[in-house]
Protein backbone atom coordinates (compact mmCIF):
# COMPACT_ATOMS: atom_id res chain seq x y z
CA UNK A 1 0.00 0.00 0.00
CA UNK A 2 1.14 3.66 -0.46
CA UNK A 3 -0.01 4.86 3.15
CA UNK A 4 2.96 6.93 3.56
CA UNK A 5 1.64 9.20 0.34
CA UNK A 6 -1.58 8.92 1.71
CA UNK A 7 -1.24 10.22 5.30
CA UNK A 8 0.49 13.69 3.95
CA UNK A 9 -2.31 14.48 2.05
CA UNK A 10 -4.71 14.71 5.27
CA UNK A 11 -5.74 18.07 6.02
CA UNK A 12 -7.80 18.84 9.23
CA UNK A 13 -10.93 19.72 8.59
CA UNK A 14 -12.84 22.81 9.78
CA UNK A 15 -15.69 23.00 12.57
CA UNK A 16 -17.90 24.17 9.54
CA UNK A 17 -16.62 20.77 7.07
CA UNK A 18 -17.71 18.38 10.40
CA UNK A 19 -20.91 19.62 10.97
CA UNK A 20 -21.38 19.24 6.76
CA UNK A 21 -20.21 15.62 6.61
CA UNK A 22 -22.25 15.07 10.36
CA UNK A 23 -25.26 15.95 8.63
CA UNK A 24 -24.64 13.67 5.27
CA UNK A 25 -23.26 10.98 7.89
CA UNK A 26 -26.33 11.05 9.82
CA UNK A 27 -28.63 9.08 7.42
CA UNK A 28 -25.44 6.12 6.00
CA UNK A 29 -25.59 2.52 7.65
CA UNK A 30 -22.19 1.25 9.12
CA UNK A 31 -20.49 -0.34 6.31
CA UNK A 32 -17.17 -1.99 8.48
CA UNK A 33 -18.21 -3.37 11.45
CA UNK A 34 -15.36 -4.45 14.87
CA UNK A 35 -16.25 -7.47 16.31
CA UNK A 36 -14.96 -9.70 19.55
CA UNK A 37 -11.35 -10.22 17.36
CA UNK A 38 -10.82 -6.31 17.40
CA UNK A 39 -9.24 -4.12 15.61
CA UNK A 40 -7.13 -6.71 12.94
CA UNK A 41 -5.58 -6.26 9.72
CA UNK A 42 -8.65 -7.04 7.73
CA UNK A 43 -10.75 -4.52 9.43
CA UNK A 44 -7.98 -1.69 8.46
CA UNK A 45 -7.86 -3.16 4.81
CA UNK A 46 -12.22 -2.89 4.58
CA UNK A 47 -12.31 0.22 5.70
CA UNK A 48 -9.47 1.46 3.39
CA UNK A 49 -11.63 -0.34 0.59
CA UNK A 50 -15.11 1.11 2.04
CA UNK A 51 -13.38 4.83 1.76
CA UNK A 52 -12.27 4.29 -1.56
CA UNK A 53 -15.26 3.62 -2.62
CA UNK A 54 -17.58 5.93 -0.48
CA UNK A 55 -15.62 8.56 0.89
CA UNK A 56 -17.74 8.86 3.91
CA UNK A 57 -18.26 6.00 5.97
CA UNK A 58 -19.64 5.09 9.62
CA UNK A 59 -17.96 2.17 11.06
CA UNK A 60 -19.54 0.15 14.30
CA UNK A 61 -17.60 -1.01 17.03
CA UNK A 62 -19.65 -4.01 18.62
CA UNK A 63 -20.15 -4.54 21.85
CA UNK A 64 -17.93 -7.73 22.02
CA UNK A 65 -14.86 -6.06 21.03
CA UNK A 66 -12.36 -5.60 23.30
CA UNK A 67 -11.14 -2.59 21.50
CA UNK A 68 -11.97 0.36 22.94
CA UNK A 69 -14.24 2.77 20.09
CA UNK A 70 -11.78 6.17 20.62
CA UNK A 71 -8.48 4.08 20.41
CA UNK A 72 -10.14 2.39 17.20
CA UNK A 73 -11.32 5.43 15.68
CA UNK A 74 -7.52 7.21 16.01
CA UNK A 75 -6.13 3.98 14.82
CA UNK A 76 -8.59 3.20 11.75
CA UNK A 77 -7.97 6.76 11.27
CA UNK A 78 -4.23 7.27 10.92
CA UNK A 79 -4.13 3.95 9.15
CA UNK A 80 -6.47 4.61 6.35
CA UNK A 81 -5.13 8.30 6.23
CA UNK A 82 -8.75 9.77 6.86
CA UNK A 83 -10.08 12.28 8.96
CA UNK A 84 -12.07 11.23 12.07
CA UNK A 85 -15.56 13.37 11.86
CA UNK A 86 -16.84 11.81 14.75
CA UNK A 87 -17.33 9.50 17.44
CA UNK A 88 -20.97 8.95 18.95
CA UNK A 89 -21.54 5.84 21.04
CA UNK A 90 -20.11 2.55 19.68
CA UNK A 91 -20.23 4.68 15.89
CA UNK A 92 -17.28 6.22 13.92
CA UNK A 93 -17.72 8.76 11.28
CA UNK A 94 -14.49 8.76 8.75
CA UNK A 95 -13.74 10.84 5.93
CA UNK A 96 -11.45 10.39 3.12
CA UNK A 97 -11.29 12.45 -0.10
CA UNK A 98 -11.28 10.35 -3.11
CA UNK A 99 -10.16 12.16 -6.67
CA UNK A 100 -10.54 9.23 -8.35
CA UNK A 101 -14.14 8.64 -7.64
CA UNK A 102 -16.77 9.78 -10.36
CA UNK A 103 -17.34 13.69 -9.84
CA UNK A 104 -21.15 13.17 -9.59
CA UNK A 105 -19.84 10.87 -6.51
CA UNK A 106 -17.38 13.02 -4.76
CA UNK A 107 -18.23 15.20 -1.89
CA UNK A 108 -17.98 18.74 -2.31
CA UNK A 109 -17.16 20.42 1.16
CA UNK A 110 -18.10 23.91 2.05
Amino acid sequence: MENTEETCQIAELSSKQKKFLKGLGHSLTPVVAVGKDGLVEKIIKATHLELSRHELIKVKVGKSSPADRHETAATLSSATGSNLVQVIGKTILLFKKNPELEKEKRIRLP
